[in-house]
């Protein structure tokens, strides 16, 4: 069964399988980039950092702004999405498909239960002056 949850900052994770050790897919949602604009660069972490709920993990550039990418759990990332290297605009493209940032092995999937479902975050677009 494919969880996947959304955060305030409007990342996504998707894993396919909610327990300790699953490797997660985490990206910036379509209301992200639609907001930021031309994605001109990605900077993507290391194979191996450990990342912290609530944490920096990426950087995305558009020709608009700059914005921090936030790790949606505590984890290790385990695979970077290195087509954005060379192809940054894939994230304007398929930002919650082909335009996936990194994977890491999730360490407490009961941290999943404070990421909003796509109904509670379509909710929380709406009310935040997004389409829902």
């Amino acid at each position: 069964m494919t969880t996947t949850r959304y955060t305030k900052e409007h990342e996504w994770i998707t894993v396919d399988a909610p327990t300790a050790g699953a490797i997660a897919t985490v990206g910036i949602t379509n209301f992200a980039q639609n907001q930021l604009g031309e994605i001109v660069f990605v900077d993507l972490p290391p194979v191996g950092q450990d990342l912290v709920q609530g944490g920096e993990a990426a950087v995305v550039e558009s020709v608009k702004a700059a914005s921090d990418v936030y790790a949606p759990l505590d984890g290790t990332v385990v695979e970077v999405n290195s087509v954005l290297n060379d192809e940054p605009a894939k994230v304007n493209d398929d930002a919650e498909g082909e335009g996936w940032f990194f994977r890491m092995r999730i360490a407490d999937p009961a941290q999943l239960e404070s990421l909003m479902d796509a109904e509670a975050y379509g909710a929380y677009k709406a009310a935040h002056g997004g389409e829902a």
